[in-house]
């Protein structure tokens, strides 16, 4: 025992951080307590119960027994009141009161949850300081507390320290970290520490095969997922539903339809029953590749198995004719589901209101909105954003902008998406005026506009002419802490070519060039254009040259333009020759 508390102090100094959200394991016996109070009842309705109860307890004399406090703090920090379990124990060090370990491993629990893995791993320092011998429960804590910050180096070292030192992981702290390496994108250590789990005589459970294999499925490693799968039935450790969930999706979203459904039917006949997620999950997919007729089928499927879809189901639904601009089919699709019982969320509603948009219906989005306020209901961003975006597009810009000042003055802050639509309308319909003061209006709020806002606003400039205004707003972005991309060259030199300004243009293209903005193929064409347009052939026919050679084409405008350039009888022969080879 000293030489294991002598090496983890050791550890502790080092580190300084660690954590897990799994609920620390009481003795059996602690079924048989009660609490030394009037309750009837181990269980509260309210916090304010169980801390009244609690400082009762510590007021008690003799005081009640450590197995009462423990059952008392994990009943608190089920109910995620973990700030609560830390101000709770520091009261009990007030008043004397010794913990014990379990006790500590609920209090290294809760600062796991609070993000201050540190001190988790002052509360370990406490355990061994103590002389008690910490547990599974509290190392495979600290490990899953060290994976939720990011820190899976700081989990596998403790690991190792652990082992080696003589403490036995089990079968929870193996998932933990493959759970840890998962959500790093580290699958391939995952699978490594799943061999070395089972070279340790460990037999890895059900939970640790679906977290590899829900993370194989995220990289869409179907082949390495089904592997897996039949290895797990090999060993005779059944598949679950969301082992079967997992491995579906992705199926679905590649498009392996045939294949989804022999694992579907595989399932049903292990006694694993699909459901609402299994059968949600192939509605959506079939939605998003659009085949909402099959997506239709499974939900006739579903009800056909007694399983009611719920508000995702139909969403998804919907939202599979709504990208088809079959918006009275969603609308057919929203009122069943209101028929079945099933209350519509604020995504079912955006998702008829985005419909709507997208077919220019925007009266009917906006009867809807109301309707959906009229429910209670709190529109979020994304349901603002649609309908702004709607207004603009069929010019209600005016209303737009009312939608806009509704949406702030009912608490919903906009965010950037909100300012990029609205500058985009408002310097495309040249109100470069209102654009500017929105402009200011950001800036001196807490939200610090993008580099894609300032480009949308200097191309409105150079659209209107105001080729001193860009310029300016142009130098000033390094001021503001943004650096221009290729796409804020792109549109001023643009400006500048339009002005008839090449040389300007040209001394924009070297510097975008020298500052390491990578130049794409709209940047090669857009300039080709440029410089075609404003007689500047031989630089034109370099810098297609050069476009080529980077494996870019020309694209429709910069053709059409080769072609009405060809055809003109006044160009030189030669030139058209050297022109000529860009269509082929």
């Amino acid at each position: 025992m000293k030489m294991k508390t002598k090496m983890l102090w050791r550890a502790c100094s080092s580190h300084g951080s660690l954590s897990v959200s799994c609920m620390p394991s009481l003795p059996p016996s602690l079924s048989h307590y009660k609490f030394h109070s009037n309750s009837k009842s181990q269980n509260f309705d309210t916090l304010d119960e169980a801390v009244s109860c609690f400082n009762r307890m510590l007021r008690m004399h003799p005081p009640p027994s450590m197995v009462d406090f423990t059952k008392l703090l994990t009943f608190i920090s089920k109910m995620k009141h973990h700030s609560t379990v830390v101000s709770l124990s520091h009261q009990m060090d007030s008043f004397g009161i010794l913990p014990d370990v379990y006790t500590l491993n609920i209090l290294i629990n809760s600062f796991c949850h609070l993000n201050r893995v540190d001190f988790a791993f002052s509360v370990l320092a406490k355990i061994l300081k103590l002389g008690f011998e910490p547990n599974n429960v509290t190392f495979t804590t600290l490990m899953r507390g060290l994976c939720v910050e990011g820190k899976i180096g700081d989990a596998l070292y403790l690991f190792d320290k652990m082992t080696g030192e003589g403490f036995q992981p089990n079968v929870v702290t193996y998932a933990t970290l493959m759970n840890g390496l998962c959500k790093v994108d580290n699958t391939s250590a995952a699978i490594r520490l799943l061999r070395s789990m089972e070279e340790e005589n460990y037999q890895p459970n059900v939970v640790a095969y679906n977290t590899i294999i829900d993370s194989l499925c995220k990289d869409r490693q179907l082949t390495e997922a089904l592997n897996l799968l039949s290895e797990m039935i090999t060993k005779g450790i059944s598949p679950n539903i969301f082992t079967y969930t997992s491995i579906i999706h992705t199926l679905c979203h590649l498009c392996e339809w045939k294949h989804a459904k022999t694992l579907l039917n595989e399932m049903v006949d292990r006694n694993v029953m699909p459901n609402v997620v299994t059968f949600t999950t192939m509605v959506d997919a079939f939605c998003k590749v659009g085949k909402v007729k099959e997506a239709h089928d499974v939900v006739n499927t579903m009800v056909q198995r007694g399983i009611e879809p719920d508000a995702f189901t139909y969403s998804a639904l919907m939202d599979g004719y709504c990208l088809q601009s079959k918006t009275d089919e969603a609308v057919k699709v929203f009122d069943m589901m209101v028929h079945k019982g099933c209350v519509p969320d604020v995504y079912s509603y955006s998702i008829l209101i985005n419909g709507y948009c997208k077919t220019q219906r925007i009266d009917k989005a906006m009867y809807l909105f109301e309707e959906m306020c009229r429910q209670k209901l709190i529109p979020d961003v994304v349901t603002f954003n649609t309908l702004i975006q709607g207004l603009c597009h069929v010019k209600r810009l005016q209303d737009a902008i009312v939608l806009f000042h509704g949406m702030v003055s009912r608490g919903q802050m906009p965010d950037i998406v909100t300012y990029r639509i609205l500058f985009n309308y408002l310097c495309k319909n040249r109100l470069l005026d209102e654009a500017m003061n929105l402009l200011k209006a950001i800036e001196g709020s807490n939200m610090d506009p993008d580099v894609q806002i300032y480009n949308i606003v200097i191309d409105g400039m150079c659209r209107a002419s105001e080729l001193e205004a860009a310029r300016d707003l142009f130098f000033d972005l390094s001021s503001k802490g943004l650096h221009p991309n290729v796409r804020t060259y792109t549109v001023m030199i643009n400006g500048l070519f339009r002005q008839g300004l090449v040389a300007e243009a040209s001394k924009f293209f070297r510097e975008m060039k020298k500052n390491g903005c990578s130049v794409d193929d709209c940047a090669y064409n857009l300039i080709a254009r440029g410089f075609l347009q404003n007689n500047e052939t031989l630089q034109a026919i370099q810098l297609l040259e050069e476009m080529l050679a980077k494996g870019f084409s020309a694209d429709v405008s910069t053709t059409t333009l080769l072609v009405e350039m060809l055809s003109d009888d006044k160009l030189d022969q030669s030139v058209k020759q050297n022109l000529s080879k860009f269509l082929l």
